[in-house]
């Protein structure tokens, strides 16, 4: 499928049309309209990522909140809302409402501006490195004019007052809200780091894994705050219905601090090299087929399918049990085992072994073997710190 074949035929009023329908021997057919190629390619990157983030919020919040005032519109005689909040098939229907529209909508809006359409996300994604200060602030902008243009459609397409505030129930204190909504919000914007922020081979299905975060985060936080877990998705009923809860700053705290823990947690684990301990878990590795330890550098490497031996990042020098050889050893090479106990039973081999080359074994220990084929050349080195055990073979240089 070309993705340019829908704008083939398109034709602005000014354009001839034979300007919009080339020759049918051309090779190449620009089919794209140069809308907006006059502005600098930065600032129509930001157009159309506040494009993307405004429509992308808009649907997001429109299913969402439409899908939540069917449940809340209709209360059954002698009910209010904290009763159906409480009811276990209708607090299922609005987190699936909720969690179902946001990967829909991300999986659609993903390639446009990223599919953020979170206050909250986009701050911990910029403090993460993955959006740009500037980029972020404009798409906040964008996600918070779309949660109030979202809220505004549902008001004005339903019949009655919009009943889709987000408000502490259950007799949740107003700073039990707080920490339910920042928990929330760490789980998910975590969750947004390690599927999308983090690319590896299942990127793509990253939408997914995030509907299904925010449907859990929905189940738990419907009945004792609303389950908000986005600043956009409560200032903009708020904003329709003309009136805000003392306590409506907790939906911004809360996911703040949400954003922040996870940002932090997240910058700790890179910072540990967390890719290094389960390298073939990960599907960015997917080509990883095994691991070898290289003597000479005294560092694992791993092999991908085309064979190719890479070094595993952050690995440091180690020893590895025998045989370690090398045959026809070039001249000037070091045979080194830096670790503080050398394991029983190591061969340093060169057959025949080249001049200038340094056998080293800093503690060597047990029945180590340092080898020459024939001829041993003088200039070869075989050096141990410690005695050598079990008849051990050290020529020196003469």
């Amino acid at each position: 499928m070309n993705v340019d074949r829908p704008a083939r035929r398109f034709r602005l009023p000014w354009q001839k049309r034979r300007e919009v329908i080339p020759s049918d021997k051309d090779t190449h057919i620009s089919t794209r309209v140069p809308l907006l190629n006059f502005l600098p390619p930065v600032v129509k990157g930001h157009v159309v990522a506040f494009s993307g983030e405004f429509v992308g919020t808009f649907l997001f919040l429109l299913f969402a909140m439409g899908g939540t005032n069917v449940v809340n519109a209709a209360p059954a005689e002698g009910a209010n809302a904290l009763d159906l909040a409480a009811n276990p098939a209708k607090l299922m229907y609005i987190a699936l409402c909720f969690g179902m529209s946001l990967a829909v909508n991300a999986w659609v809006f993903f390639r446009i501006s990223g599919g953020l359409f979170n206050p909250a996300v986009t701050l911990g994604m910029m403090m993460v490195g993955a959006t740009a200060y500037v980029r972020g602030a404009i798409v906040i902008v964008a996600q918070i004019l779309g949660g109030i243009a979202a809220a505004a459609l549902v008001s004005a397409m339903f019949p009655g007052d919009i009943n889709v505030r987000t408000s502490l129930g259950g007799g949740t204190s107003v700073v039990q809200g707080l920490f339910i909504e920042m928990f929330l919000t760490a789980q998910l914007v975590f969750t947004i780091f390690m599927l999308a922020a983090e690319k590896h081979a299942g990127t793509f299905i990253a939408p997914i894994g995030i509907g299904l975060s925010l449907f859990i985060a929905e189940l738990m936080g419907v009945y004792y705050t609303g389950g908000s877990v986005n600043p956009a998705r409560s200032f903009g009923p708020a904003v329709v219905a003309g009136s805000f809860y003392s306590y409506h700053w907790i939906y911004w705290l809360g996911p703040v601090l949400g954003a922040i823990l996870a940002a932090t947690f997240y910058l700790f684990i890179k910072a540990l090299e967390y890719e290094t301990i389960n390298i073939e878990a990960d599907p960015q590795q997917s080509e990883v087929v095994g691991r070898k330890f290289d003597p000479v550098s005294g560092k694992e490497k791993i092999i991908t399918r085309e064979g190719k031996e890479v070094p595993v990042p952050g690995s440091t020098s180690t020893y590895h049990n025998s045989p370690i050889a090398q045959t026809g050893s070039p001249n000037g090479n070091t045979f080194q085992l830096a670790s503080a106990n050398s394991p029983t039973g190591n061969t340093f081999q060169g057959s025949p072994t080249h001049d200038g080359n340094v056998y080293h074994d800093e503690t060597a220990q047990g029945s180590n073997t340092y080898h020459d084929g024939t001829p041993t050349n003088a200039s070869n080195t075989y050096h141990a710190s410690a005695n050598m055990e079990n008849g051990a073979i050290m020529p020196t240089a003469p």
